[in-house]
């Protein structure tokens, strides 16, 4: 529903005012039913959502020592309240979509962990009107958590059948602000750089020096770092205001291995 048909609605009920309150009662109360339903559907995952951000937050508290951060920014974890992870997985997923855990997309990839996602996005440091480049749309939900946060996304996918998915998902869940694209993420989009963030959704063996040069002085990227099936580390990578770069190891993860380039 529109602004002008609220406009509309309510003048309605004025007219129906003069004509008795009973009738503008009943027109009321369909009025504000018809309005909750626009301004907030119901969602009958909404209590799960809750359970998943209270455990991602008591996760930081217990092991955020490595990123130097216990705590996660709380639009950060706005965000994960409200963003439809249950969306952004096949239906034979559907009902793990809120446990704190990587789930299966096809294609040998998979959607990281909420508690990983919140601590990437919250290490980006993502504010309105930021740009950003994603490696790895996988499913999309990375790109529709940066998105929310009020950056504009650039997210690219190297397997041709998740980039089709994860395109006509965000298209259908009205993320107008996330463009995607099918290609080699280790060489990043320069056409769109330089960015204000990156962020790296697979293990690269080490940090692709195209990415580097895309992101702008004062930039931040979060990429791990490490080979297939060995121990990896989260590194964040800070690009200082002369252009030199510094990176500093955070935490052990694992993630599947970036694929294409030089890796």
């Amino acid at each position: 529903m529109t602004f002008t048909s609220y406009g509309a609605a309510f003048g309605t009920i004025a007219k129906a005012a003069r004509r008795g309150w009973r009738r503008a009662f009943c027109l009321a109360a369909a009025i504000g039913w018809l309005l909750n339903g626009a301004i907030a559907a119901p969602d009958d995952m909404a209590t799960e959502r809750q359970a998943m951000v209270a455990e991602v937050v008591a996760m930081a508290r217990d092991f955020g020592a490595g990123t130097r951060r216990a705590t996660i920014d709380p639009r950060v974890l706005a965000v994960l309240g409200r963003v439809p992870r249950h969306q952004f997985v096949g239906a034979d997923q559907a009902r793990y979509a809120y446990d704190n855990r990587p789930l299966p997309i096809g294609h040998g990839q998979t959607i990281s962990q909420p508690y990983i996602v919140a601590v990437m996005s919250d290490l980006l440091r993502v504010g309105a009107g930021d740009t950003v480049l994603e490696i790895g749309t996988g499913s999309g939900y990375q790109a529709a958590v940066l998105a929310e946060l009020g950056a504009r996304v650039w997210s690219i996918e190297i397997i041709e059948p998740l980039a089709a998915e994860a395109a006509a998902r965000l298209r259908r869940l009205a993320y107008t602000t996330v463009a995607t694209t099918i290609g080699d993420g280790y060489y990043g989009w320069p056409q769109q750089g330089p960015f204000d963030a990156i962020v790296v959704t697979a293990a690269a063996s080490h940090v692709p020096p195209p990415l580097v040069r895309q992101l702008k002085p004062g930039g931040r990227m979060v990429i791990p770092v490490g080979a297939a099936f060995q121990p990896q580390q989260l590194m964040l990578v800070e690009k200082q205001a002369d252009g030199a770069v510094t990176t500093r190891q955070l935490m052990p993860v694992r993630f599947v291995p970036l694929t294409g380039g030089t890796h």
